[in-house]
């Protein structure tokens, strides 16, 4: 099982390349986003929010579903806390 994290996508590092600087959980990191580049070029791909696994943006999903899916990591990071005493 994989688990995509929501990331947005913020700027081009190298369009040659197909790779992008992602916003994901206020942490900037560089993504190849060749996977995406099917049905639009690189360049027009800052904006767009997308699910980041390996290093790689799988997949372009819609705002709603990026809040939705980060605010479910954050709760599930909660359950993991410390027990209570």
């Amino acid at each position: 099982m994989c688990l995509g994290v929501p990331g947005q996508i913020v700027s081009l590092v190298n369009p040659e390349e197909a790779l992008a600087m992602v916003d994901v959980g206020g942490v900037r990191r560089p993504v190849n986003v060749s996977f995406l580049l099917e049905d639009r070029p690189a360049q027009e791909c800052v904006g767009d929010w997308v699910l980041v696994h390996a290093g790689f943006a799988l997949t372009r999903i819609d705002a709603e579903e990026a809040a939705r899916t980060l605010e479910l990591l954050e709760e599930l990071g909660e359950m993991r806390g410390e027990p209570d005493a």
